[in-house]
Formats: structure tokens, C-alpha cells, sequence
């Protein structure tokens, strides 16, 4: 940057010498040419002032005012030469108008102006005598004074004090929120990188969190997103996540939200730097057990690793006892940051304790030969604790350093004394930005369903606050739409015997039963999209969904109608199962009423759903007794309706099978009769 601005002040400090030496040999305009040599000369010493600070100038409004300075420069250079010419006759026909050489000065003077403050908000001192307090606007901001407000907060945070670094932040997380285009001035003015660098390394929670806040605003649109992801916003952010206290965390997860809502593509970007990862690990920080993929993976039991094993559960236990009785109903779970903290740092001080566990195992082998401590873990074999650095051996050789393990146990006790507001506020945020990333995202989908984070989603959807229950349910609802489409996810993840898709399964039936929140239509949609994953003995989302069909919003009732459909559609291998569970439920009274008075919004999916249903099962008595063959004769001649085509040929369908039901019906009903 400072070869680069030497070489832009060049020109102007060879043009500044040039206009002095004109104006000491003007023969005419003495007066007005001394004039001139003194603005010019303040104007030189400014220039080579900047030069000596080049490293330290703003590069943005540095080019902008260089330029205009260079051309001022040009001008006065041009008038001052014109005062040097010689003789009568080249002096009678070199007319200057007195009013160039005001106009000439006070161009002279903006210049001052703008390099001064160029050196202030740089950090140089110029020539004002602001000491450091409001630099107020140069001329150059006349046209636009905020630009110069933008540079401003900009030179702040690259050069300020730690308190003066926030306040810029703060100042430009106002100007963000306030007008797209002052965001778009912001990104353009180089405000990202100064924005990352106070994330990463800034001294105060304040400054972190007013500068994610910002680039969360930043990222109003994908060119936005994109400039921040070139600039390195997903490693910094998964830094963060990994090491920052948790307030900064919770805004850089909401700060993901938005860049990943905005700009999809930025998706794989994150995974790639383990955002994903970090988030499930906050998410589950006291939710649930964690999952072996993050912390143990048990092999042959070692002694030492058992020693640490129960050492960890030990502590775990401890910390357990303080909980409330809501919090014992699910087990614990360790933040990622415990991966180090639970890696063994003196096992000679536990060696003891370790092998008095192992001797009083000793008599209780399991089925397969090796005793086990109360954790689970196999005492005889071999116990492998993954850590973030690689997995722990037991050689007695591989000892880590005390400093850093030390130092993560600190950090893991910060988070555990964290009060419950931030802590809440951090599962929030972390369910939100995993709700944003596994949008349409497969691997993202798998990488979540690998880990706990159902499980999570699960038992926050029950006992989490507010917000983090609705994330969750938007989360659930992502991740379950992917896999609706992704049949190898939905069989590896939504397995109907997993303790996982068990408990998802439960709080979102929970929610439909209960139907009284805004966590409803995302649950609804949810069980829509698992619709293919469940038994055919497995029906009782039926008549949940059912029952939402009688005098509901226009929302939940096309999203039911919606959901049920997938159930009984003919993509689902069980719609016969399911269409005859419908009815049993009581859903065609239902469905004829929305087909003929639902909105606009309801009456196509109701319709569709009761095709379906006459198509799968035409010999119900229930059909006929409600005359369900007159409502699609109606439907017929809706336009509306039918004027799709797969939805005229299901219609037809629909209708050819009623109809033969029907006639046999009326047949035996006469032969009845007859005899």
C-alpha cells in the first residue's frame, strides 16, 4: 500500500514545485502569484507529509483526493505560467480575470482541507487543530458527505483505539441497516477486511459483535456475499466459533444466517471450514449426549484411556448434580472445545484411582470377556478419545502440553458459567444458522444427520425458549425436505427405529396435536416430508393432520391438506394404507367442504387429496355415502381445478374408478331387490 501511494503523490508534490517556482518569476500578478505560492507551498508540505505516512493512508479516499488535488495542481500551474510571460504585446494579449486567481485560491484551499483530514483520519496530524476529537467533513465531501462518513468509520477501525474500534463498527452497523446503498458503499470503500480483522482480532466483545453484527447487514444480496466470502468470512467465522466468547459466537452464527440465506452457493463454503460442525457442537452444548463422531470413539480399552474416561464422567456426574430435574431427563453434552480439555494432561494422577476401578470390574465381565467401567467403556481393551488435534494415543510418550489444555478447560468453564439468557440466545442462533445452511443442501443435511443434531432439534423443539424452538422447527423442516428428495439420506437418517427419527417424530406429532403455535405449519410440513419413511402400521400422524382440516387458518389448512397428500399420493409406496387411514380418521366430510367453500389456496391441494383417496380406494362405503363422485363430477367443471393436466388425468382417473365401484353397487343393489 505505501509503494502504491508513493507513486500516486508523486506527480502531485513535482506539480506543487513547479507552481511555486512560476509564481516566484511571475512578471505580472505579483500579488495574487505570492498568494498562490503560499497555499501551494502548504499545499507541498501536506503532499510530502503524506508521503512520509504512506504506509498509513486510507487507499480509497487517498486516491480520490490525490486525483482531484493533481488536477487543482495542473490549474494552478497553468495560471501561474501565464504571469510569466515577457514583453508588452505577450502581456497585452494574455488576458487573466481577476476572478480566476479566488476561484484558483479557494480550489487551492479545498485541497488543504482534504489532504488535512486525510492525514487525521489516517492518523497523521495535519494541520487542524481538532487534537484528535471531531474530524468533521473535508470539502471533498460537500457532494456526498457520506462517503466521507463511510471512510471515516473505516480509517477507525484499521487504526483506532480498541473503544474508538467499536464505536466505527457500531457506526457502520447503523449506516448498513439504515440504506442498502450506504451497504453497498461500505463493501465497495474496503469496510470488510477492517470488519474481519476486529472479529478475529479484536480486544473487546463489544467491537466483535458490532463488526459480525455488520457484516450480517452487509450481506444483503449474493455479489455482496460473495465479495465477503473472497475476503475470508468463513474462516473467520469458523474461528470464532471454535474460540470466541460466546456472545460474539451467537452474533456470528446469526451472521451465517443471513450470508447463507442470501447467498446459497456459500453453502459448501462453510462446510468445507467446519462451520457446520462448530454449529452442531454448540447446539449441543447441555442438550444432548454428545455423538461418538465428535468425542469418543471406542475401540480396545487402554488403561490410561479408560483412567480418563471415568476421570471425564466423573466430572460430568459433578456437574450434573446442580441441574434442574428437566435438565436430568436428557444426558449432557460436552462443547467441542472439551474434546482437549478431556484429553488426559497428568495421567500419573490418575493411574490409581483407574486401576482400583478396573480391580473392582474385575468380577463383573460382559458377554464379550472385557470389564467395563460405569460408563460403558471396556476396561480390557482399547478406548480412543478424539480430540481436535487428532486422536489421543496411549503411549505414555505423547504427552500434550499442560498450557494449552489448561487453558481450554478455562475456556469450557467460561462457557458453563455463562448466564442462561446468552446461552440461550447462542442455541438460537446456532439452530438458525444450520436452519439456513441445510436449505436444499444435501451434504450439509448429511453432515447434521450424522451428528446428534436431531436429537438436539428434538429436545429443544420441547424445552427450548421461544426462538429456539421455532429455528429448530424451520431446521427440521430444511433438513427433512432434503430428504424427501434424497432418498439415501432419508433411509440413513430417518430410519423409523432410530432413537433420532423416534424422538423427531414424537415433538413434531406433539406440536400438530397440540396446534396452538407458530411452530405448526413448519411441523406440519416436516411430517409431510417424512411421509415415505414411515410403516404402514405406523399411522398415527393421520389422524393429527386430519383433525387440522376442521376450521383452521387458509396456512395450516393447505399445509395439511399438503402433508396428507404425500401420504396418500401415488409416489408413496403405502397410499392405499394411508388413504384408508384418512378415512377412518374422518377426513372426506372435511375434504368435501374445503373442495367446495376453502379458498382458492386450499381447494386445489383438498381436491387433489381426494382424488387420490377415491383413486387408491374407490370401494370404500364411506365415499359413496358422501357422494364423493358428484364432488369430482363439480370439480370437472372448475376450471380452476383442473386446468393443470396431471391434475385433469388424476381427476379422470379419480372419477372412471368411482364410477365402475358405483355401477356394481347399484347392480348388486337391484339383484338384491329381485330376489
Amino acid at each position: 500500500m505505501g509503494d502504491i501511494v508513493k507513486q500516486i503523490l508523486a506527480r502531485p508534490i513535482q506539480l506543487a514545485d513547479q507552481v511555486i517556482k512560476a509564481a516566484d518569476e511571475a512578471a505580472s500578478f505579483k500579488q495574487e502569484c505570492l498568494e498562490l505560492k503560499a497555499k501551494t507551498a502548504k499545499l507541498a508540505d501536506l503532499l510530502r507529509q503524506a508521503a512520509r505516512s504512506s504506509s498509513d493512508l486510507y487507499e480509497r479516499p487517498t486516491r480520490r483526493i490525490i486525483d482531484d488535488t493533481e488536477q487543482v495542481l495542473e490549474k494552478a500551474l497553468s495560471l501561474t505560467q501565464k504571469c510569466r510571460a515577457n514583453g508588452l504585446l505577450k502581456r497585452a494579449f494574455t488576458i487573466i480575470p481577476a476572478a480566476a486567481f479566488r476561484k484558483m485560491l479557494s480550489q487551492l484551499e479545498n485541497s488543504i482541507g482534504d489532504l488535512s483530514w486525510l492525514l487525521r483520519v489516517s492518523g497523521g496530524s495535519g494541520d487542524g487543530d481538532d487534537g484528535g476529537g471531531y474530524l468533521g467533513l473535508p470539502p471533498i465531501a460537500a457532494n456526498e458527505p457520506i462517503l466521507c462518513l463511510i471512510w471515516e468509520q473505516i480509517a477507525i477501525l484499521s487504526i483506532g483505539s480498541v473503544d474508538d474500534r467499536a464505536d466505527a463498527a457500531a457506526s457502520l452497523v447503523s449506516l448498513a441497516r439504515d440504506n442498502d446503498r450506504y451497504g453497498k458503499l461500505i463493501i465497495e470503500e474496503g469496510g470488510v477486511g477492517p470488519l474481519l480483522k476486529l472479529i478475529k482480532e479484536g480486544k473487546t466483545v463489544e467491537g466483535q459483535e458490532n463488526a459480525a453484527r455488520a457484516i450480517g447487514l452487509l450481506g444483503r444480496d449474493p455479489e455482496s456475499v460473495e465479495h465477503m466470502v473472497h475476503a475470508g468470512v468463513c474462516s473467520v467465522f469458523a474461528k470464532v466459533l471454535k474460540e470466541g466468547p460466546m456472545k460474539v459466537q451467537a452474533m456470528v452464527a446469526w451472521a451465517v444466517s443471513e450470508l447463507a440465506n442470501r447467498y446459497p452457493k456459500c453453502q459448501d463454503i462453510f462446510l468445507q471450514h467446519n462451520v457446520v460442525r462448530l454449529l452442531v457442537g454448540h447446539l449441543a452444548f447441555e442438550t444432548v449426549q454428545e455423538h461418538s463422531k465428535y468425542s469418543i470413539v471406542t475401540q480396545k480399552a487402554s488403561l490410561h484411556h479408560a483412567a480418563v474416561a471415568i476421570t471425564n464422567q466423573n466430572q460430568n456426574n459433578n456437574n450434573n448434580k446442580g441441574h434442574s430435574g428437566d435438565d436430568q431427563d436428557h444426558p449432557q453434552i460436552a462443547h467441542p472445545l472439551a474434546k482437549r480439555s478431556q484429553t488426559p494432561i497428568r495421567l500419573h494422577n490418575v493411574v490409581t484411582s483407574a486401576q482400583a476401578q478396573a480391580k473392582a470390574n474385575s468380577g463383573s465381565s460382559q458377554p464379550n470377556g472385557n470389564a467395563t467401567n460405569n460408563g460403558g467403556i471396556p476396561i480390557g481393551g482399547q478406548t480412543t478419545v478424539k480430540t481436535s488435534s487428532g486422536l489421543y494415543s496411549s503411549s505414555p510418550t505423547h504427552h500434550h502440553n499442560s498450557h494449552s489444555h489448561s487453558l481450554a478447560g478455562s475456556k469450557m468453564r467460561e462457557r458453563e458459567l455463562e448466564d442462561p439468557a446468552t446461552k440461550a440466545k447462542m442455541k438460537a442462533m446456532a439452530a438458525r444458522a444450520l436452519w439456513q445452511l441445510a436449505k436444499g443442501n444435501s451434504a450439509i443435511c448429511r453432515s447434521i444427520c450424522e451428528s446428534r443434531a436431531l436429537l438436539c432439534f428434538a429436545v429443544l423443539l420441547e424445552k427450548g425458549a421461544e426462538e429456539i424452538q421455532y429455528n429448530s422447527a424451520m431446521a427440521l423442516m430444511e433438513i427433512t425436505a432434503v430428504a424427501e428428495k434424497d432418498s439415501d439420506l432419508r433411509r440413513s437418517a430417518f430410519k423409523p427405529s432410530t432413537p433420532a427419527c423416534k424422538a423427531v417424530v414424537d415433538q413434531l406429532l406433539r406440536v400438530i396435536e397440540k396446534a396452538d403455535s407458530d411452530l405448526l405449519v413448519p411441523c406440519i410440513k416436516a411430517i409431510g416430508n417424512l411421509a415415505r419413511t414411515f410403516r404402514a402400521t405406523e399411522n398415527r400422524m393421520i389422524a393429527p393432520l386430519v383433525q387440522l382440516l376442521d376450521e383452521r387458518e387458509d396456512e395450516v389448512l393447505r399445509e395439511a391438506a399438503i402433508a396428507l397428500t404425500k401420504f396418500a399420493g401415488r409416489d408413496n409406496f403405502l397410499h392405499v394404507d394411508h388413504s384408508k387411514a384418512i378415512i377412518a380418521a374422518g377426513g372426506i366430510k372435511h375434504l368435501i367442504q374445503l373442495v367446495y367453500f376453502g379458498d382458492h389456496s386450499v381447494k386445489i391441494p383438498a381436491f387433489e387429496l381426494l382424488a387420490y383417496i377415491a383413486r387408491h380406494v374407490p370401494d370404500s362405503e364411506e365415499l359413496a355415502q358422501n357422494d364423493v363422485l358428484t364432488v369430482l363430477e363439480w370439480a370437472s367443471k372448475q376450471s380452476p381445478l383442473v386446468q393443470d393436466e396431471d391434475r385433469e388425468i388424476l381427476l379422470l382417473d379419480a372419477k372412471s374408478r368411482l364410477e365402475l365401484y358405483q355401477s356394481r353397487v347399484s347392480r348388486r343393489s337391484s339383484d338384491a331387490n329381485l330376489n
